[in-house]
């Protein structure tokens, strides 16, 4: 066994890496880039070595600096985590040719894999059940199109070397096959420095479905069961579960079998992923073989109670599973939220900055630690309260996991702790999250890939957060009310004859977009440590059992226990709860009768400006000063955390000036356009 691991990465994945070894005895060194220096997985590492500037191209993706750090610091073996170097083959050889171990497979099972082309015909020969497409490099747009024809549409665009989303389109058409190949390609080359891309036919109403592999350097190879991966928004992963609701056991076997017989044919020595598109029907088609660690690998931890970086450890390391097919159990249901930092109410753009509060829920299961038997809650992350969200990465700021008996109880738990998750300070998707968890299609398990599109065709926004209960809310802003006076009316030194005296009727103001004010009377009243509420005609009896010196406070509504987030804003109570998030006032009925009469003052009109939504690169100007513009129109790209982001024009205009140049790094609102 290794005595000192280098880990490739950083982030998440990295501390996850590094609490594994530690189990294990194994000393860890991180590697960080200058944007990193305070990063959490620097400070959890026994040693930690610069690898250079911010830019991952100028730091995560050195090879040669990370192969120095291994002999500077007597690292015996990488673990190169997910993304960046994880699944280059010119790395991982060059890690073994330094006399070195890869934690992960060998460099020429990441070739035969890695290359989608070259993978589809390995699956052919292994007879595994394949998608039909043009399998040959493309290239001209133009060719493309005729293939796309030929096959007949919708097909789907891939790069080569692609993963993580980019470098793929689905094309309906002639003009978007044409136009997805040309992005395709430019994406790829960006992002992994190979432009080829292929073709292949796109299944209506599919579903992920990928099968957790693992093999070592015997000959001997398992299947892990599987992941439901069809929650996806523009090809990111948003919700995982194990195993999957849709699937028989007879499917469930033979897509294991078959992803066994792919990871045979490549000799492949470690953790893998198998990903399927699998049709209404339960016909399954092999899509690509990831050979590295995926992100959402807790939930099959969850269900198996194997630690797969563990395994990946011991594989490395020369080490014989100890165990085989027949012995991998499969218990309860486990399901994974990836916590990104963006703004789902503005089209999901990234959010960088300062975490000013970031308070995970609490953890009843550790990553790297036995499987409690009742269950539990999960957090994976690489950040920490007063740390940053830099632009230069991807927007992930946690992984939230939950084991549950079932998958009503998973989602149960889940819901339960995205009400408990505190972030502030940057924007989060938590709210779209808890949409999707109460969307009746999804708690149903009627599902697929499209779902997303499907139901949020707009875009997200606070009318499609349905609360199960909206009086709720108002009852907890009219007990939060009550708490705060009688914490004051218990203060000392009051001047007498003039203490406070609590009401027992008051009005719950709801404060809503463009000024809209909705009120709502409520009368308080105390009943053996609890505040009864009535709203309207409903009585509903509050119980604290936490403080309300935490924003996530928790307590009993009517003996059902719930937790929310509550702070003082201003004058206002924000209340989040479900997902939903509402700032309320409460007042006395004379006050809220003469807020009623408060004009409100709109935002100035900021429609003649064309403003950079968050901070980032801009790649791209596309239009000139004098230039119409119609309505879709794209108008610039803007590059934050490894994505480019396209901005379209809202209506027909006409370009006055253009007030930033290519090349640019933009703060959030600094105005790109102007418009006459």
């Amino acid at each position: 066994m290794f005595d000192k691991i280098l880990i490739a990465n950083r982030g998440e994945i990295a501390c996850r890496v590094i609490k594994t070894a530690r189990r294990m005895g194994i000393a860890t060194v991180a590697v960080y880039s200058e944007a990193d220096r305070e990063a959490r997985h620097v400070a959890l590492a026994d040693e930690a070595v610069l690898l250079g500037p911010a830019p991952s191209r100028e730091s995560y993706l050195v090879i040669d600096r990370i192969i120095d750090a291994c002999k500077n610091t007597g690292a015996q073996a990488v673990h190169p985590g997910y993304g960046f170097l994880s699944e280059n083959e010119e790395f991982a050889r060059r890690v073994e040719e330094e006399g070195l171990v890869f934690i992960g497979p060998k460099h020429e099972s990441i070739a035969a894999m890695g290359d989608k082309i070259a993978s589809k015909r390995l699956a052919l020969a292994a007879k595994v059940s394949t998608i039909p497409g043009w399998n040959d490099v493309i290239e001209s747009a133009e060719q493309a199109v005729k293939i796309a024809g030929d096959i007949g549409y919708p097909v789907m665009i891939k790069a080569s070397a692609g993963g993580g989303g980019k470098g793929l389109r689905v094309a309906y058409g002639d003009k978007e096959a044409f136009e997805g190949f040309s992005s395709c390609r430019n994406e790829a080359r960006a992002s992994f420095g190979d432009d080829r891309v292929f073709i292949e036919k796109f299944i209506e109403g599919p579903r992920h479905i990928e099968i957790q592999v693992l093999g070592d350097s015997h000959g001997n190879c398992v299947y892990l069961w599987e992941r439901e991966c069809s929650i996806q928004r523009r090809h990111q992963k948003v919700i995982e579960e194990a195993p999957s609701a849709f699937i028989s056991e007879a499917t469930r076997q033979a897509m294991g079998e078959q992803a066994v017989a792919l990871a045979k044919a490549v000799r492949y020595q470690s953790v893998g992923t198998v990903e399927f598109v699998v049709g209404r029907d339960q016909d399954f088609y092999f899509l690509e073989m990831n050979t590295r660690l995926q992100v959402e690998h807790p939930v099959t931890e969850c269900i198996t109670g194997l630690d797969l970086v563990e395994q990946m450890i011991r594989v490395a390391a020369g080490e014989k599973l100890g165990f085989a097919q027949p012995d991998v159990r499969r218990s309860g249901w486990a399901m994974e939220c990836r916590i990104n930092a963006e703004d789902p109410f503005r089209n999901f753009l990234p959010s960088t900055g300062r975490l000013v509060k970031y308070r995970p829920p609490a953890q009843t299961m550790e990553a790297s630690l036995p499987m409690p038997a009742t269950g539990g809650v999960r957090v994976d992350t690489g950040v920490r309260e007063g740390g940053e969200i830099p632009m230069f990465y991807d927007s992930m700021i946690a992984k939230l996991v939950v084991h549950g008996h079932d998958r009503n109880d998973a989602i149960r738990r889940m819901r339960e702790a995205l009400n408990a998750f505190v972030i502030r300070g940057v924007s989060s998707n938590i709210p779209f999250q808890a949409s999707l968890l109460a969307n009746p299609r999804f708690v149903a398990g009627d599902f697929n890939t499209g779902f997303i599109p499907e139901q949020y065709p707009g875009g997200f926004s606070t009318a499609q957060l349905p609360h199960d209960d909206p009086d709720f809310v108002i009852a907890l802003a009219g007990a939060v009310h009550r708490w705060v006076l009688e914490r004051e009316a218990g203060l000392s030194g009051q001047l007498r004859g003039h203490e406070m005296t609590i009401r027992g009727d008051y009005v719950v103001v709801v404060r809503g977009d463009a000024g809209a004010r909705n009120f709502h009377p409520v009368r308080l009243s105390v009943d053996e440590g609890a505040t009864r509420v009535t709203v309207g005609e409903r009585n509903h009896t509050i119980r604290l059992t936490g403080s309300l010196r935490e924003v996530a406070i928790f307590g009993e509504c009517d003996g059902a226990p719930f937790c929310a987030q509550v702070e003082l804003v201003g004058l206002d109570y924000r209340i989040s709860h479900n997902g939903l998030t509402l700032l309320t006032r409460v007042m006395s009925p004379r006050a809220a009768e003469l807020y009623a009469l408060v004009p409100h003052k709109p935002p100035p009109d900021m429609s003649r400006f064309l403003l950079s939504p968050m901070p980032g690169l801009l790649v791209e100007v596309a239009v000139e000063a004098g230039q119409k513009v119609l309505a879709g129109e794209k108008l610039a790209v803007i590059e934050a955390m490894k994505m480019e982001n396209v901005l379209l024009a809202a209506e027909d205009r006409v370009v006055a000036k253009v007030a930033a140049g290519k090349g640019e790094s933009l703060m959030v609102d600094q105005v790109i356009l102007e418009f006459e």
